[in-house]
């Protein structure tokens, strides 16, 4: 989701297109940080100017998930701390008068042996869902929605959506991405986060517009 260097390149999170297609009356202020999960980025004090920051009629989205569900992970957060984790920000968020938006983990592109698209944020996406739910927040099932361009991809085609070997800094070299988006990846993931906030009515589709072609 995080914008990414131009030195990274093609490094892209689906945040940096998602942010082109809105009309002047939007301001995308991009807040996530690659790496982190909802406990570090409240204790390295990232929550907290986003926090302050939130004025009323303003949208929050909220998506984590990758690295708190990672036991071997310096960032792993227990699952009874990420949903208090995610029930602070929606109660923060509402009590400044804003809009938090909840967004299940994007999917890895991990398949069987048999080509079927596995899905590897069964749990977290789960708690996002209950959340929602219990607090009436919009969900936007990206994990759900995601899984399912994929599997239309094939294992294949799919690869188009991610970095090819040896080119993301966090993986060694010919080791395979399954994770980091390249910018057409990037593109697709942030034109269903459109489409949903669409399905879901919400005001700030109206804002929606097709980016200017350079």
């Amino acid at each position: 989701m995080c914008v990414y260097r131009p030195e990274q390149s093609p490094l892209a999170g689906w945040g940096m297109p998602f942010a082109k297609f809105f009309n002047s009356t939007v301001t995308v202020k991009n807040r996530a940080e690659g790496g982190e999960s909802t406990r570090t980025f409240i204790e390295e004090n990232l929550w907290k100017p986003v926090a302050d920051s939130l004025r009323p009629g303003d949208y929050l989205l909220i998506q984590f998930g990758h690295n708190d569900e990672v036991p071997s992970k310096k960032s792993y957060t227990t699952e009874k701390d990420y949903k208090a984790n995610l029930i602070r920000f929606i109660t923060e968020a509402r009590n400044k008068k804003a809009n938090p938006v909840l967004i299940t983990p994007v999917a890895r592109r991990k398949f069987d042996a048999s080509g079927n698209i596995q899905d590897v944020h069964e749990v977290y996406s789960a708690l996002v869902r209950n959340v929602a739910v219990e607090y009436r927040v919009p969900l936007i099932d990206l994990n759900k929605k995601s899984q399912q361009l994929l599997q239309e991809l094939g294992p294949e085609k799919s690869k188009l959506l991610f970095l090819a070997l040896g080119e993301n800094p966090y993986y060694p070299k010919g080791e395979e991405d399954i994770t980091h988006f390249n910018a057409l990846g990037a593109r697709k993931i942030a034109e269903i986060v459109l489409a949903e906030i669409k399905v879901l009515k919400l005001e700030l589709a109206n804002r929606v517009v097709k980016p200017q072609s350079k």
